[in-house]
């Protein structure tokens, strides 16, 4: 779910501005020249697509409806069922909410994308999809990492466990996942919407990337580079060594324990390591697809939907 990181970190030495991107500027739709410089961007990234707009448009918004309908029934059976009480689905909860704002931030814009010639969106409105894209990113990560500790507490700590993991501490784990989330997303934001954008104004993805914005930036963007990168590696490597760490721990307690306890210990961590392996997996098809040269741009933005659509599974 923190599929934008590798796109900073992939994209920031490159300057991919073609001649369409030249020419399409704010004073060329709107048949005037605002002083102030541009005042909407054109997502072009889904505009190539020709016939097989509509039979993306079928996959994609399928691919939403099944995102929405299936942590709509994890929110819902975990606020109902009084059986389901335990921290683990707090956490769940909370985790499907942030999936569902997330791919709403991107995929209703991509959807109608399909269905118009030029796919226009206000600056605010350009850099509001930016910023809540990449929070909610991190905040999902960050929350996968809660899920670790729970699980850590659970299998290691068992006698302890009820006893820590109280709904103050359970609120206290999913503000500071929300606030970790704002702290390594607001810098870069903030720097993008302060940058001067008097030129081109075609955003060459299938929403507002950070690093496709960037690109359209009148001035030099090296520090904007260097700090999305710094906080990009500051989420990942944070996230990703808590969730490694935990799941030593987890493996060092596991293996002094009998075959049925084992077993048990399995099956309480299963979901979570699928989400996880399959959350990790996606940002290495995105890492891939920046490498291999001819690996069209327009499939990104559903080779991700596809991840949601598999995460959401394994979350039911």
């Amino acid at each position: 779910m923190e599929l934008w990181m590798l796109d900073v970190a992939l994209q920031s030495h490159r300057d991919l501005r073609s001649p369409l991107s030249t020419t399409h500027r704010s004073s060329s739709v709107n048949g005037t020249l605002d002083p102030r410089g541009v005042t909407f961007f054109i997502i072009q990234g889904l505009a190539n697509l020709s016939e097989k707009k509509m039979i993306l448009f079928a996959i994609l918004l399928l691919i939403y409806i099944v995102i929405l309908g299936g942590n709509s029934m994890i929110i819902f059976v975990t606020l109902t069922d009084p059986k389901l009480t335990s921290p683990l689905y707090f956490f769940l909860c909370n985790l499907s909410f942030v999936d569902t704002v997330y791919t709403t931030t991107t995929i209703p814009n991509m959807l109608s994308g399909f269905l118009t010639n030029i796919l226009t969106i206000s600056v605010p409105g350009c850099f509001l999809q930016m910023y809540f894209f990449i929070q909610l990113s991190v905040t999902g990560r960050a929350i996968l990492t809660v899920m670790a500790y729970d699980r850590y507490m659970a299998i290691c700590n068992p006698l302890h466990y009820n006893a820590i993991m109280t709904r103050p501490i359970q609120l206290l784990l999913v503000a500071g996942a929300w606030g970790f989330g704002a702290v390594c997303t607001l810098p870069a934001a903030l720097m993008a919407v302060w940058r001067p954008y008097c030129g081109p104004n075609v955003v060459k993805h299938g929403w507002c990337d950070l690093s496709s914005v960037r690109r359209l930036v009148c001035g030099d963007t090296s520090l904007d580079d260097i700090l999305s990168l710094s906080f990009a590696m500051v989420a990942l490597l944070t996230t990703g060594i808590l969730i490694l760490s935990s799941y030593v721990m987890i493996g060092v307690s596991v293996s002094r324990m009998s075959v049925a306890q084992r077993l048990k210990a399995f099956g309480t961590c299963a979901a979570h390591l699928i989400v996880v392996s399959i959350s990790y997996t996606a940002a290495s098809f995105v890492y891939i697809s920046y490498r291999v040269g001819n690996f069209s741009p327009e499939v990104r933005p559903l080779l991700f939907s596809g991840s949601q659509t598999v995460l959401c599974k394994h979350l039911e």
